[in-house]
């Protein structure tokens, strides 16, 4: 049986003479003029692998999702280095124009064997599309194709160097209700880059990105976004993150920020995939990455669309799912608390792999009785999931009230504050949990964009 693939680009030509020969494997069933025509002819069931031989300056990791999730591979021919190097960073094939009939052939079955086993094996990784996609970077069967004809070529996402930097990814969460969840990351980000952490904090929320104004940031550049857009074209390097990532001086330090969108409507400019070599890049460049997510954890775009539609909450599901610890924020009332049992059963259906941290915020005897601690712990041992609470968070409205007034974390307004001295207790050593800083920043008001 001949391997049916789609085609488009102005080099292919010269292959396609090859493969129409009798006794080839593969064979060409749509000859695409647009890229438009050549993803509806993959999307129809018609190819297995799409071929791009020219022009696949187009190509982007998008497209590669796009394709991976009805689960067709993409094969990119070029005879320029640099080229084919970006081709694979996005998670596609890549070989010369002129690759023997033999060998395009092979790259053929090994893309259409990867794309088939990423259908199947990642159906429940979010993809940035409605059906189930596969984590972007360089396929295992391209990199065991390449290793065939040579060492791996340089600068691949999945080959660290040696000494290289690989930072840990802190994902904070919660419920639909406004729990604090951006509270929360921004101080513990703060707080680790106290402890002398190169920190990258991410505002990832496609619904109520908030970052930025917790910090006092003017920036209305949306660096996330900006950064997906490069990382969409394999464009993405330590140099580029760097400028994206605004700096924000605390008292501890510097704080590199990937700001939100502007506005919650360009949501669409975040998608799964570039979000995740964003993330990896980030995990390069720094010791942590805390990332602040959206609230909902529902696919309802699959029961919405019969076609390929953006997926909006597929970024929170991709962030919860490379996260090395998450930290699952609920708000200490009658409402939160029943609001957060629900919502860790939906985490645990929709990331299997989510062992999350469970904190209440805003504890206060107004809401839970005298003893509002013990109160809390007695209601989620008997109500709760499993896993125990390890933060309590007490409410002090005007403490948090002043700091998001002069854009400063805690540790800057209020560095003796419970609140503030709670929230170094959820990332902070035991070491440092005993420093006190008594000294507040001089640095008050509206922190301006660089």
């Amino acid at each position: 049986m001949r391997l049916p693939i789609a085609v488009i680009g102005r080099d292919f030509s010269e292959v396609g003479e090859r493969v129409n020969q009798s006794g080839s494997s593969v064979t060409v069933v749509r000859e695409c003029d647009e890229l438009a025509e050549l993803i509806a002819a993959c999307q129809s069931g018609a190819a297995r692998v799409a071929v791009v031989a020219g022009g696949t300056d187009e190509v982007t990791m998008t497209l590669v999702d796009r394709l991976l999730a009805v689960g067709v591979g993409t094969v990119g021919l070029s005879d320029d280095d640099g080229e084919r190097r970006r081709l694979e960073g996005l998670g596609a094939f890549a070989a010369p124009v002129d690759v023997a009939a033999e060998q395009f052939e092979e790259l053929v079955a090994v893309a259409a064997d990867h794309a088939v086993k990423s259908a199947s094996a990642d159906a429940r990784r979010p993809s940035s599309f409605s059906l189930a996609g596969a984590f972007p970077g360089v396929p295992s069967g391209a990199r065991s194709h390449r290793e065939a004809q040579g060492p791996t070529a340089p600068g691949q996402p999945a080959v660290d160097e040696p000494g290289a930097r690989h930072g840990g990814i802190l994902a904070f969460w919660g419920p639909i209700g406004s729990p604090g969840c951006t509270t929360l990351a921004v101080n513990a980000a703060a707080e680790l880059v106290a402890q002398n952490r190169k920190v990258i904090l991410v505002d990832a929320d496609t619904y109520g990105p908030s970052v930025a104004p917790h910090l006092g940031l003017l920036d209305e550049s949306a660096g996330l976004a900006q950064a997906c857009r490069l990382a969409d074209q394999g464009q993405l390097d330590a140099h580029s993150l760097e400028q994206l990532a605004v700096p924000v001086v605390t008292q501890g330090g510097e704080l590199r920020v990937l700001t939100g969108v502007t506005r919650a409507d360009r949501w669409n400019e975040l998608r799964a995939a570039s979000l995740s070599a964003v993330l990896e890049a980030s995990r390069r460049a720094a010791d942590e990455v805390v990332v602040d997510v959206g609230f909902c954890l529902e696919a309802d775009e699959e029961l919405s669309f019969d076609t390929m539609a953006p997926r909006r909450n597929a970024v929170t599901l991709r962030v919860l799912e490379m996260a090395d610890r998450i930290v699952a924020v609920g708000s200490a009332d009658t409402i939160g608390m029943p609001r957060l049992v629900r919502s860790i059963d939906e985490l645990a259906a929709a990331v299997p792999s989510a062992a999350p941290d469970i904190v209440f915020n805003k504890v206060r005897r107004s809401a839970l009785g005298r003893f509002p601690d013990r109160a809390l712990r007695e209601a989620w041992e008997r109500f709760g999931p499993t896993r125990p609470i390890v933060g309590l968070v007490p409410f002090e409205g005007e403490t948090v009230d002043a700091a998001l007034f002069a854009g400063q974390t805690l540790l800057e307004a209020a560095p003796q504050s419970p609140v503030r001295r709670a929230i170094a207790d959820l990332v902070c050593s035991p070491v440092q949990r005993k420093r006190r800083f008594a000294v507040p920043s001089a640095r008050a008001g509206i922190r301006g964009a660089r």
